[in-house]
């Protein structure tokens, strides 16, 4: 099997996009039915496996420990040293849940921010990946209380707006766009309500993958025991966007090319 290029990714922006569910084969054979990824083994260990669309990384797999946190999609961002971010992380009020570890070539930690979205970093080369090209994620959103606070968190974690060759960025009337080299690779909006009973409404990063056929994939997620309704129309979403449930009830979205 061809081995998948790794690059060294733009500090501070998403560099890839990872789920832990409960059980490695159940997960894979659920978004095998639904979004048509094939899978590989992983260069971190036999609990990691890469998703791959039309032959290309889209995202990672994993199993995570009986009795470990609920199944969640969460976007890791690329930084220089994984020490100062879990340190920045902590000083600016958020939780550093796990890590920093080492893993495979480089160095990875998760933490919640202060409103609870989860998110990841990593220290280290990156399989060559981008949001919005190829067959990465069509979009990455934080969902969150207040995007104009989270900008703020985020962008003293992250050096972000700190040249050159960073990522910037750029305030709006009711969201923030985080760009590199000019291409949006977040936007932050707000909306997010912390211990909302519907764990869709909590403060949460959003996962969008592009398909081929939204329905067709919603339609798939309910017959391999998810769950799927329509994206509401608010806050820039796709038209022909779904929310989708997966069989661990980990949450992402699909849309339309």
């Amino acid at each position: 099997m061809p081995t998948l290029e790794r690059i060294m990714p733009v500090i501070g922006a998403p560099c890839w996009v990872h789920l832990m569910a409960k059980d490695l084969h159940a997960a894979q054979s659920f978004y095998t039915d639904v979004m048509d990824w094939k899978f590989r083994t992983s260069t971190l260990g036999s609990n990691f496996s890469v998703a791959l669309a039309h032959g290309k990384p889209v995202a990672g797999v994993g199993c995570c420990s009986p009795g470990g946190p609920p199944a969640v999609w969460t976007p890791y961002f690329a930084v220089k040293n994984a020490d100062d971010t879990a340190g920045r992380i902590s000083e600016h009020g958020a939780t550093l849940a796990v890590g920093p570890l080492p893993l495979g070539e480089g160095r990875a930690g998760i933490a919640a921010d202060r409103d609870g979205a989860t998110f990841g970093f990593w220290e280290g080369p990156a399989l060559a990946w981008s949001v919005g090209r190829g067959s990465a994620p069509a979009r990455l959103d934080l969902q969150t209380r207040d995007a104009f606070e989270a900008a703020v968190f985020y962008a003293e974690v992250f050096d972000w707006a700190q040249p050159p060759g960073g990522c910037t960025v750029d305030y709006a009337h009711d969201h923030v766009l985080i760009q590199a080299a000019g291409h949006t690779v977040a936007t932050l909006r707000g909306g997010g309500i912390e211990n909302h009973p519907d764990p869709g409404i909590r403060p949460r990063w959003v996962v969008d993958f592009h398909v081929e056929d939204s329905k067709r994939a919603a339609a798939a997620a309910v017959a391999a025991g998810g769950d799927s309704s329509p994206v509401p129309s608010l806050a820039g979403a796709p038209n022909d966007a779904f929310i989708i449930r997966d069989s661990d009830g980990a949450l992402f979205t699909v849309s339309d090319n």
